[in-house]
């Protein structure tokens, strides 16, 4: 039996709602979503972040000329490295004037030389040189090996371990000019280190 069209019930039909607007065309569309993976005013962020850091390397100088320990590099202000500048400092440290006799004995060399070319004169102020450095390598080896000691008794193994280098940090500064060093002497050279550390174990 056939069934009559009238009577076959219609499929729904959404009705959209005009949006007022022409359709984007395809390059369009993808033109709007893309997003630039670096930002359009890098040069001006990299001349802001190079004057942060501008400002951070004066503010943490200013700090070790000063003494300002809140403020110094995170590096200096382990408390271990705080001990190894007050031990250094508070100390008489042959090396100190390694500068001021090398170029003493430099300068005297070539005015022998000069004056009175004669090989002995350079030799004995060669020699005089190599006996000074022969003094400061033993000077600083007995300074490190006490305070060694002691940075492990007080700080324990991590003190002294390989990646601080505190050992050459503590040599370094003992072979260097006392007005030259950063950060400043806290203390008088020949004081008690002991009596004037105050700072706690971590």
């Amino acid at each position: 039996m056939r069934i009559p069209r009238k009577s076959l019930p219609r499929p729904h039909r959404t009705i959209h709602k005009k949006k007022g607007r022409p359709t984007p065309k395809r390059k369009e569309a993808q033109a709007q979503n893309l997003r630039p993976l670096v930002p359009q005013d890098t040069k001006e962020q990299r001349k802001r972040a190079k004057q942060r850091l501008r400002e951070r390397e004066n503010r943490e100088y200013e700090a070790m000329r000063t003494g300002d320990i809140n403020n110094m590099p995170k590096a200096e202000r382990l408390p271990w490295r705080v001990y190894i500048r007050d031990y250094v400092d508070s100390r008489f440290n042959i090396g100190e004037y390694f500068i001021p006799v090398a170029l003493i004995i430099l300068l005297c060399s070539v005015v022998f030389t000069v004056v009175w070319p004669n090989g002995t004169v350079s030799l004995i102020m060669m020699s005089i040189m190599y006996i000074y450095l022969f003094v400061i390598i033993i000077d600083v080896v007995v300074m490190w090996r006490k305070l060694k000691r002691q940075l492990i008794a007080k700080y324990g193994e991590q003190s002294v371990a390989r990646g601080m280098r505190s050992g050459s940090y503590a040599w370094s500064r003992a072979i260097q000019l006392r007005r030259w060093r950063l950060p400043k002497p806290r203390y008088a050279k020949r004081s008690e280190y002991k009596e004037h550390n105050t700072l706690a174990k971590d």
